[in-house]
């Protein structure tokens, strides 16, 4: 193993393995049929549209209790936490970043370390919810991946090497980068981290090959967006509306929306769907109005940045629901008829079914047992419609500075939160990671300062019951019906994928990766990986057999913000490791 002069760590044997397989550049045509191509990962959520579903059925629900420990990869060093990443592979190298904004390039086949980049961050970084990296894109001869101080960083994906790195925006203000980018046209398309910090949210796009600037759009109402050509900025029109319309006074300058779980891409209609998050602060007395585009889903031109469409799911969010999780792009026959149609499992406990092409509503419905802050959806719009005394109260109207206490279901780290669903082609059901939790929240007199938390609220975390937390449901989207259910003690963090195989994989924080019976939930195949799993199983083949990764290193927001839910997990141990399995090629036809 050799240092460069980069500080990247070079293991010489593997390098030469890396160049050898490393001479195939990653296309956009690459990118588009991602989820066509099961030899290869190229892009987070195995398919641009997000719907972590594979053609591989070589494993299945008859043989997966085959499935054996190929090699696992320890991140090493004293940085064991949250490792919520989705492994990438192409050409026979896996590519994983890892918590505090490091990344490898790993042997797939016998995993060993090709390289390793360890971005150099300042002291005064300021993650909300955990130092994590949830993934990388690959464009051309380059890994990008972003960072916890803000920036974009172009790796060449053989060596490691620096290719480009750019600086998003301020880290001192709040912001940082804790989800994949995503290359569409050449371009890597990022959102920012912060929102608990009073930032203003954007989605901005990059040229892959020289890190500059293509497009910016803030996702706060008042906002600019730009185009940039040769050098220089042209207005691309204001946020969908004019400031002060949504957001009182200048509540919008640093109005929160940040979109900090990255977005999906449906080639169909050239959109890009991007989740944004609560409002800044969370005390919603301070903001009436609906405070777009906070807790939101936009559709956003991909050549420009313009906004096609919105869909918000909680206006004037008073309880920190977010509106971030990924929306995930699918077709269903009705009447006849093909619906291009988009979904979405929401902190706030709702599931939405859009019509991606426009965004208007087409269902809605719960997936969590108990929501106590609306008693429905508009069946027209799916506007919330607000339960009486649901909301926390205005700390103007009480003595003590403490607005009044309400009991609300979910509890704000959601109903879901970031870990992403799946979607099957073949039983056409989404498999929803949820929780089952309500918190006691209360508002507080609040004001904003640059790199200080921007709340206003307080808040307590507890179970709804005393045998389990986190949910894996199988949910169908045309009926709202929940098909099946998978019960765990503790909350249920990491993300799920689905193959044609019938199978349906994800990890919990006790360490075990499970596999489920995509039709009925049984469970039908378990392995204890040391340290619980927040990251994201994705398979793939290889030598002609099939391959299952998943990183395993508990951590995340839980154990910082889980209140009684916390005392839970206390025990858990941390990690940072990434698994991989095989199935041997003499199991394929097992019976």
């Amino acid at each position: 193993m050799r240092t460069n002069k980069f500080g990247i760590r070079i293991a010489a044997s593997a390098l030469a393995m890396a160049v050898s397989y490393g001479a195939h550049a990653v296309t956009d045509e690459d990118i588009i049929n991602d989820h066509k191509t099961p030899e290869d990962i190229v892009s987070y959520g195995m398919g641009t549209q997000g719907q972590r579903y594979s053609i591989l059925e070589d494993l299945n629900t008859s043989n997966v209790q085959h499935l054996q420990p190929a090699w696992a990869f320890s991140f090493g060093s004293e940085k064991m936490r949250g490792q919520e990443s989705q492994p990438l592979v192409k050409d026979g190298v896996m590519y994983v970043t890892a918590s505090y904004s490091r990344i490898y390039a790993i042997n797939a086949r016998t995993g060993e370390e090709i390289w390793q980049y360890d971005a150099r961050l300042p002291d005064g970084i300021m993650p909300c919810c955990d130092v994590v990296n949830r993934g990388a894109a690959i464009y051309g001869d380059k890994v990008i991946f972003g960072t916890l101080d803000a920036k974009l960083v172009a790796l060449n994906k053989d060596t490691g090497k620096p290719m480009w790195i750019k600086k998003v925006a301020d880290y001192q203000a709040g912001y940082a980068i804790t989800a994949a980018p995503l290359v569409v046209k050449g371009k890597v398309i990022t959102g920012v981290s912060g929102g608990e910090f009073g930032i203003v949210g954007k989605v901005e796009a990059y040229d892959a090959n020289t890190g500059d600037l293509v497009w910016t759009r803030p996702t706060v109402e008042g906002h600019m967006g730009y185009v940039y050509k040769d050098g220089k900025k042209i207005e691309n029109g204001i946020s969908g509306g004019k400031a002060g319309v949504t957001w009182p006074g200048e509540m919008w300058k640093n109005g929160g929306a940040a979109t900090w779980l990255g977005g999906t891409y449906d080639p169909d209609t050239n959109s890009l769907f991007f989740g944004t998050g609560n409002p800044a602060p969370w005390n919603s007395h301070l903001r009436p109005g609906d405070n777009l585009f906070s807790s939101s889903r936009l559709a956003i031109d991909p050549d420009d940045g313009s906004i096609k469409w919105h869909f918000q799911t909680t206006p004037n969010d008073g309880w920190d629901y977010d509106g971030v999780n990924e929306l995930i792009s699918f077709d269903y026959e009705e009447n006849g008829k093909t619906v291009k149609a988009a979904a979405t499992a929401d902190r706030n406990g709702f599931f939405y079914v859009l019509n991606r092409e426009n965004g208007d509503f087409i269902r809605g419905f719960p997936f969590v047992d108990k929501i106590t802050w609306a008693e429905g959806l508009d069946p027209k719009t799916g506007r919330p419609i607000y339960a009486d005394g649901g909301r926390p109260g205005n700390p103007a109207d009480m003595e003590g500075g403490k607005g009044e206490t309400v009991l609300a279901q979910p509890a704000f780290l959601g109903g879901k939160n970031w870990m992403p669903m799946a979607y099957s082609q073949d039983t056409g059901l989404f498999y929803v990671p949820s929780n089952e939790w309500s918190m006691d929240i209360w508002n507080e007199p609040v004001s904003y300062k640059k790199g200080a938390a921007f709340l206003g609220a307080g808040f307590t975390i507890k179970p709804a019951n005393d045998e389990y937390i986190g949910v894996l449901r199988a949910m169908d989207p045309k009926t709202g019906k929940e098909v099946w259910r998978y019960e765990n003690p503790a909350p249920l963090w990491g993300g799920v994928m689905t193959t044609a195989g019938n199978l349906v994989f994800t990890g919990t924080p006790e360490g075990f990766l499970k596999a489920f019976d995509a039709k009925t939930g049984e469970e039908l195949y378990r392995f204890n990986t040391g340290s619980g799993v927040v990251g994201t199983p994705v398979t793939w083949t290889m030598d002609g057999e099939q391959y299952v990764s998943v990183s395993s290193g508990w951590g995340g927001a839980v154990p910082l913000w889980g209140g009684e839910v916390a005392k839970v997990v206390k025990n858990f141990n941390q990690g940072g490791m990434v698994w991989t399995f095989r199935l041997p090629k003499d199991r394929v036809a097992s019976n």
